[in-house]
């Protein structure tokens, strides 16, 4: 049954035979196959069909030993049926053609239903299951308000969010109905693909760092929070973010079942503060992967020994897999985080 997964298990913060482990953007360019269809597909083509998105989701699957599976998609998605279209341009990431610059822009915002708009994301996580059949557990995922918020506003990616920050300070009335309106949409969201099949729910808020405990509090945890009680006990769930050696407490109190952890605050530091109440995932820097093995491995002892006997880790990398890194790399920190765990177990 899937449910006995060592993966699930961990989320449960139940014991398990080996350390599960998985890898943010194991489906990416540092795969050779994924590479070769995105010669022939942008990403978005890839995302918007479901039989694509089945092919580079079970990609890594075939070729590195992950306890897990991540639906291919892309947070974003939601954002063009709102009335927010955007495309990906190379070396540069993605691009909203009319960001939200107002209050006004707000307001105009369109209302829709992902089980119809988002419906080839569905139609994907019910081809994958079919494929998966059982063997490994199946992640979907989404992204968290401020993030989406972020993206909206920006217009794609920033280094000092100072138009987000912006209008967040200034038209806070106007922020709290964004993110009330994301709130919505991505825990409905996060149902239909509860319904369509995946085991397990991510929540991403990659941009949250930059925020500080107290304008975390007020401008984005309320919204957070309420995606992780619309999906309550349905599955486990995950709730990450990088930068966030600030707020772990913050996240803690927003949700999730498993609170990830990137690398810079060292793991049993970082699980001491989240509590024991939640299980972890994380840490290593995914810049180590590009370097000589021996390092990778030292580290990954390192967490592992920081970790110890506590049940409810699951390792994975601080952030996604980097697109120059050799494939070679993540099939043996796979292999090897299975190998040291099951050694540290019978000890």
């Amino acid at each position: 049954m899937i449910s006995s997964s060592r993966f699930l298990k961990a989320c449960r913060r139940e014991p398990v035979d080996v350390t599960p482990v998985w890898f943010m953007r194991q489906a990416g360019r540092y795969m050779s196959e994924y590479r070769a269809l995105r010669e022939r597909y942008s990403l978005l083509d890839i995302c918007r069909s479901p039989e694509l998105a089945l092919e580079v989701t079970l990609q890594p699957v075939r070729r590195i030993e992950v306890d897990a599976a991540i639906l291919f998609s892309d947070l974003l998605l939601p954002l063009e049926p709102m009335g927010l279209p955007f495309d990906f341009i190379k070396g540069e990431g993605p691009q909203l053609e009319r960001p939200i610059s107002s209050p006004a822009d707000i307001d105009n915002l369109k209302t829709f239903e992902p089980r119809e708009a988002l419906s080839h994301v569905l139609d994907a996580i019910r081809l994958i299951q079919t494929e998966l059949a059982g063997r490994i557990p199946l992640i979907g995922f989404a992204g968290a308000p401020f993030t989406l918020a972020s993206y909206a506003i920006e217009g794609g990616h920033s280094s000092n969010f100072a138009k987000t920050k912006a209008l967040m300070y200034g038209h806070p009335d106007a922020w709290h109905r964004l993110c009330e309106r994301l709130s919505t949409l991505v825990g409905d969201y996060m149902l239909a693909q509860i319904e369509a099949g995946v085991d397990v729910v991510q929540i991403f808020d990659s941009w949250v760092g930059a925020l500080n405990t107290a304008d975390y509090r007020e401008f984005a945890l309320p919204h957070t929070r309420r995606i992780f009680e619309t999906i309550g006990a349905r599955v486990p769930t995950i709730h990450f973010g990088t930068g966030t050696g600030a707020i772990l407490e913050d996240l803690r109190d927003a949700g999730g079942d498993v609170i990830g952890v990137d690398w810079r605050t060292p793991m049993d530091v970082a699980w001491d503060r989240i509590g024991s109440d939640r299980a972890v995932q994380g840490n290593l820097d995914p810049t180590l992967l590009l370097g000589p093995t021996d390092r990778m491995f030292t580290q990954t002892d390192d967490i592992l020994a920081r970790v110890g006997r506590r049940p409810g880790h699951i390792f994975n990398l601080g952030h996604g897999i980097l697109p120059s890194t050799p494939v070679e790399h993540v099939q043996m920190l796979a292999q090897y985080v299975h190998s040291a765990s099951r050694r540290t177990n019978r000890t």
